[in-house]
């Protein structure tokens, strides 16, 4: 493809050197520039692409998109443009012919719920007979095939490679979680999606790497809403009835109340399924889905909405679809052979937490063990919250690490501690991991539920000095065969 291809459109402030250049390749890591190669120089919070120019030219690359002058050797091309991260996502777009216009493409927002909500859209949409792609937290899948997932929302152009396998290997649905940071740093930018989903919002992601307020954070999230062609949005939060006046599409509703589009009444919860009655503009039907909990309706409404959408979905195939949904790391259930149980979640903010110990509360024969911690370099401001909100709804508490990165373990314990200690809530403090769950094993008692929560899918622990493998599911099976040897 030629370079003057590429960029048309673009708003371009200066070009220095020829248009005419054959494309064949888009990199924005120099490592991975070579002769043919158009190098897209990010200004990051870390590392300036532009200090690489050299190195890509070493590497035989010709032509340079950037966002500030530079000087580079006769026979270079730049081209100067506001914003990289933005014509890194235009550029890449492009270079893959659109290929999410090929695709029924939704994208759903929100602190909580996306990953669930993209597995449930994923269940129903094959009930109707799609081929499935979806990118998310836990992993990007194209049909059966499961991909290597670094970040919920990938960079622009892995992202736009993404849907070009997707078409090229006949998916014809694609669903995927959008980050607010993803959003905010135009990873989704030039993406054609036909739906966007609103789940809920509340107090995250707020840090020196993340959004400097929680109105940023916020407002990054309302961005899919001024991209997508109709939204499906939860109005029983304030920030969803705000969210619904931002849009700029056709807005259906869900939520509990009368006033929503897509509504569920008479919900009746078990220990093994949640059955309701739903209402939609589309007709009206019984549901019953195996995944617990209240917050699990909200995101089987939002994954009903936004699949009725989707041309040839029927109630029919929503039925069959929320019968049996897996969704890794959320209230995972872990074969423990003994009388007590064990869930992996991975509830993380004070909201999550809250929600998944009181659903337990719900259906626990005998006590609600919490096990959790609060991962370091991230917003303070929820430990606090978290130790309350554990010390006022579990019966036993575990205070132990999850990802301490820069930060010293203790310290995070500590500021967790601080909000269980009001409460006079039962709690204990291990810093290791693998400790605490041994410790919640011994101590188990007939009909308690076990609550690991914070990692969910999380295969590892990130610390100071280093990244280990952790993988609970495989840490529970281990500690239990110890605990049988003994």
């Amino acid at each position: 493809m030629k370079l003057s291809d590429l960029v048309n459109g673009l708003k371009i402030k200066s070009i220095k050197g020829s248009l005419d250049l054959e494309i064949d390749g888009i990199a924005y890591d120099s490592r991975k520039t070579k002769q043919g190669m158009l190098f897209v120089c990010i200004d990051g919070t870390v590392v300036d692409g532009h200090k690489f120019i050299d190195d890509a030219i070493e590497n035989g690359t010709k032509a340079f998109l950037v966002q500030k002058p530079v000087e580079v050797p006769e026979g270079i091309t730049t081209i100067e443009i506001e914003d990289t991260r933005y014509g890194l996502a235009y550029v890449s777009a492009a270079f893959y012919g659109h290929p999410s216009k090929k695709l029924n493409l939704i994208g759903i927002t929100g602190t909580k719920g996306k990953t669930t909500t993209t597995y449930m859209v994923k269940s129903i949409l094959e009930a109707a007979g799609h081929k499935l792609g979806l990118i998310g937290t836990v992993a990007n899948l194209i049909g059966d095939e499961i991909l290597y997932s670094s970040r919920t929302t990938p960079e622009s152009y892995d992202l736009q490679s993404l849907f070009s396998d997707m078409v090229e290997k006949k998916v014809n649905s694609a669903v995927m979680e959008v980050s607010s940071q993803g959003l905010e740093l135009h990873r989704v930018a030039e993406c054609d999606f036909d739906v966007g989903v609103f789940t809920n919002f509340s107090r995250d992601h707020i840090g020196p790497r993340e959004h400097a307020t929680i109105e940023d954070y916020f407002n990054a999230k309302a961005k899919l809403f001024k991209m997508c062609k109709q939204a499906v949005i939860n109005i029983d939060n304030e920030a969803g009835r705000k969210m619904v006046k931002l849009a700029e599409c056709k807005v259906y509703t869900y939520g509990l109340g009368e006033n929503a589009d897509i509504r569920a009444i008479d919900i009746v919860k078990k220990t093994s399924y949640t059955y309701f009655k739903l209402i939609t503009p589309w007709g009206s039907t019984e549901v019953e889905t195996n995944l617990q909990g209240e917050f699990n309706v909200y995101n089987a409404l939002a994954a009903i909405g936004s699949c009725c959408l989707i041309p040839g979905v029927t109630l029919e195939h929503v039925k069959a679809g929320l019968a049996n949904v897996v969704v890794p790391g959320r209230m995972e259930p872990v074969v423990t052979g003994q009388n007590y149980s064990v869930l992996i979640d991975y509830a993380h903010t004070p909201d999550s937490l809250e929600k998944v110990l009181t659903t337990v509360k719900e259906f626990a024969q005998g006590r609600v063990i919490s096990l959790f911690g609060c991962g370091g370099d991230r917003d303070r401001g929820k430990r606090p919250e978290m130790g309350a909100i554990s010390g006022n709804i579990a019966d036993f508490t575990i205070i132990t690490s999850d990802n301490p990165r820069t930060e010293e373990p203790e310290r995070i314990i500590d500021d967790i501690e601080a909000g269980i200690r009001k409460t006079g809530g039962k709690y204990i403090k291990i810093t290791d991991r693998r400790q605490a769950i041994k410790f919640a094993l011994e101590n188990a008692q007939d009909g308690d539920i076990i609550i690991l929560a914070g990692k969910g899918h999380e295969t590892y622990q990130q610390f100071k000095d280093k990244t280990i493998h952790f993988d609970e599911r495989e840490v529970v099976t281990e500690l239990l065969q110890e605990l049988r040897n003994k």
